[in-house]
């Protein structure tokens, strides 16, 4: 059966020391979480102590990006392998800050998704518009794009591996959030769009997950939402009581 998924993406942010304070706090204050799926994802400096920190309770590790081959002349790059190595099970792919700052494009991160899943890593593949795409109607279209494009070549029984995330690049850091009920309609579209793809079944088992601007104060009313299956959180993640509400949301 489906679990909700909360993820939470610190970005550049945190020391190791701090890192591992943060980790510290959470795994006392989420402790008796057990029926919804927890996820932090530190930067790489911190990878290794922080799941020091978590191995063995109920949050699980993830990082923020990854390269597409496992070793070889790729100066500043993390392999998949180095990834699984200091206890990852997760791997971001694809943020808006990859695609808008960094300048990847749709084939780079597909290839990225490729090398995650076939060295046994789950992927967070992360889809959404610009606001002018917005304002211009485009909403769907880029996100047809993003999720065709990002899983090209990724098999049914692949797509167990994949969660999408889908983050309305204007809403991120910016304190808008996507209205409930206009997440939801690029939700229930990007499962339409997977059982297209695949299968209905697979649509359903897949978790989609809203990030935007995620909070306290707007959980609850987001995950009441029929097709939000989880948040990847930003800003929120970083303080342990703020991030804790978030992953005891009220359904």
């Amino acid at each position: 059966m489906k679990r909700y998924l909360i993820a939470g993406n610190w970005k550049m942010n945190k020391t190791t020391g701090e890192a591992v304070e943060l980790a510290q706090k959470l795994v006392e204050s989420l402790k008796d979480v057990k029926d919804r799926d927890i996820l932090i994802c530190p930067t790489f400096t911190s990878l290794y102590s922080v799941h020091q920190v978590i191995k063995g309770t109920n949050i699980k590790l993830g990082a923020q990006d990854v390269f597409y081959e496992n070793s070889g002349a790729f100066t500043g790059e993390i392999s998949p392998i180095m990834l699984k190595d200091v206890g990852c099970e997760y791997v971001i792919i694809g943020h808006s800050e990859r695609r808008h700052i960094i300048g990847e494009r749709d084939e780079l991160i597909n290839k990225k998704v490729k090398a995650a899943i076939n060295n046994g890593l789950k992927v967070i593949l992360c889809v959404g518009e610009l606001l002018e795409e917005r304002e211009a109607g485009k909403t769907l279209e880029v996100v047809k794009t993003q999720v065709e494009k990002g899983l090209n070549g990724i098999s049914e029984d692949e797509m167990k591996n994949v969660v999408i995330a889908y983050e309305p690049v204007w809403a991120i850091g910016t304190g808008k959030t996507a209205k409930p009920e206009d997440a939801q309609e690029v939700h229930a579209y990007i499962r339409e769009l997977l059982s297209k793809l695949y299968s209905k079944e697979i649509a359903n088992e897949t978790i989609i997950q809203y990030g935007g601007s995620v909070k306290a104060s707007n959980i609850d009313s987001l995950m009441a939402m029929q097709d939000i299956d989880g948040a990847l959180v930003g800003g929120a993640s970083l303080v342990a009581e703020e991030f804790t509400r978030i992953v005891k949301f009220v359904k």
